[in-house]
């Protein structure tokens, strides 16, 4: 009795194609005949645009012009199509309209004539309940499209219009993941979408996208600062239009920093203009995470306010219900109660030191910005030195973020004993001072450098080593930094800068 061999399952086919293709396109350029005019047939057999195919067209352009799919592309890549940003589920192919899935009924005909005998999706299939395969062509298809557009950047020269590009569609990759856009780039330190582990998504197992997002991250930083390094950067700042076009990130601004000093006239202007973009557009995300800061703690030695905003209406009723009058049902009220408001005034000093050479340049620019903005709450005193082999004191102009990052010098060495010997004078009452230090620890005088930091924190200052705040969590640290700073009791703190503020909030209160 010979076995019968299962029917080649057309959706599969049309997925392999277009998954063959999307390899073919990140490793090699060069298009193959037969990939594209097999993928144009199966784009245009599922009813998706021909556009989908061209890496020169962005999905912005796509989504003009096809309103829905933008739908389909938020939450592409999470488990079952989930869109994390607005915690809302669906699976692939629920939120589509009526005219694909008559398109995707139309190509299992076309595939299988005897109709109720189809492998696909039929009574006989085993696995027919369970998997959409006609949704998951159009999702290979949709995938493929923002993962080329991302990806495959090429080589040679890039034009600031080929950047905004790319920025846009990085973007929609983001997006795909559950993540609001520049949450994965670095440099933006929105709260991302909350990508938590992942289930089943259709087809099988799905990555899992909590342990892959942080990997994609630096992928996409990395990548971006490859195509900022090979635009002809001087010549687009140097022309207001192709400058306006360029929209400020992490890796521009590090690149700006790092030419400053050649630029001069309208070019310098421009680049102004940019690092003062996004200084505010973090310092705004920023100031949102501060805002409900409260620093220190209630003074109950002094009394009470007594006006209607500090009036505790809850325990006014509560002491005097023995007022109560039954047969009146009304309660008489002969003292009124109020909150106490008033804090300690005691001021806290916040004296952040950060390594400037080239690698910590993300999470300088973090923590000079997030020093601008506890540097505007009331009773901190906050204080910024820079330093590399030479140590620069940036108090002067810690309320303004831009002025400070146009002082600084990236690159070079790095000594930190020139920056403990700034920062310790500054240190008056220690008990009343945090450090917060930013490096990744590499420096020539260690032990020098780890004996100074240890006082610090015996004399009771608060001391905060940081090796990375950045979107990404990004960064590395002297192994043997680390791990003194442990036995210490003050591990070094990496990862999102929402860490670092939520330990000074914590220090500010107390």
């Amino acid at each position: 009795m010979t076995e019968t061999t299962p029917a080649p399952d057309a959706h599969d086919h049309r997925r392999q194609v277009l998954y063959w293709r999307l390899l073919a396109r990140l490793f090699d350029p060069e298009e193959r005949a037969s990939l594209e005019a097999a993928s144009l047939a199966v784009v245009e057999d599922i009813g998706l645009p021909a556009a989908l195919l061209d890496p020169q067209v962005s999905i912005d352009s796509i989504v003009q012009r096809h309103p829905h799919l933008a739908a389909e592309l938020d939450g592409l890549m999470t488990p079952d199509g989930t869109d994390r940003q607005d915690g809302t589920d669906r699976q692939d192919g629920a939120h589509r309209q009526d005219d694909s899935t008559v398109v995707a009924d139309s190509a299992d005909s076309a595939d299988s004539p005897e109709g109720d005998d189809s492998p696909d999706g039929g009574a006989d299939s085993p696995d027919g309940d369970a998997r959409d395969r006609a949704a998951e062509v159009r999702r290979a298809a949709l995938v493929s499209k923002v993962l080329l557009n991302v990806f495959a950047t090429g080589s040679g020269a890039v034009s600031a219009g080929q950047l905004a590009r790319w920025q846009s569609d990085a973007g929609w990759l983001e997006r795909a993941l559950g993540c609001a856009p520049g949450d994965l780039r670095g440099g933006r330190t929105s709260a991302p979408g909350g990508v938590g582990p992942t289930g089943t998504g259709l087809g099988g197992s799905t990555p899992d996208l909590s342990r892959l997002i942080p990997q994609i991250g630096p992928e996409l930083g990395a990548l971006e600062a490859d195509l900022v390094k090979r635009m002809r950067l001087r010549e687009v700042l140097a022309d207001p239009q192709l400058a306006a076009r360029l929209t400020p990130s992490m890796s521009l601004i590090e690149q700006l920093l790092r030419d400053k000093n050649n630029l001069s006239g309208v070019a310098l202007a421009n680049a102004k203009a940019l690092i003062r973009r996004f200084v505010d557009e973090v310092a705004q995300v920023l100031r949102t995470q501060v805002e409900k800061t409260s620093v220190g703690a209630i003074d109950r030695s002094v009394p009470p306010k007594r006006v209607f905003r500090n009036l505790d209406l809850d325990r006014t009723i509560w002491k005097n219900l023995t007022n109560y009058s039954p047969e009146e049902e009304r309660l008489y009220v002969d003292r009124l109660y109020y909150r106490h408001t008033a804090r300690k005034t005691t001021p806290q000093r916040l004296i952040v030191v950060v390594d400037q050479s080239g690698s910590m340049v993300d999470s300088m620019v973090n923590c000079t910005i997030l020093a601008s903005v506890f540097a505007g709450l009331p009773r901190v005193d906050v204080h910024l030195v820079a330093y590399d082999t030479q140590a620069l004191d940036l108090t002067p102009w810690v309320h303004d973020p831009f002025e400070t990052l146009l002082r600084t010098n990236l690159g070079g060495g790095t000594d930190g004993t020139v920056a403990m010997a700034l920062a310790q004078p500054k240190i008056a009452e220690p008990r009343n001072t945090v450090v917060v230090w930013i490096s990744d620890f590499y420096e020539w005088r260690s032990q020098e450098l780890y004996d100074s930091m240890a006082a610090l924190h015996r004399s009771g200052t608060r001391f905060i080593p940081v090796g990375s705040v950045t979107s990404s969590g990004r960064g590395s640290v002297n192994p043997w930094f680390r791990e003194r700073f442990k036995d210490l009791g003050t591990p070094v703190l990496s990862g999102h800068i929402r860490k670092l503020v939520h330990e000074l909030k914590t220090f500010l209160a107390s």
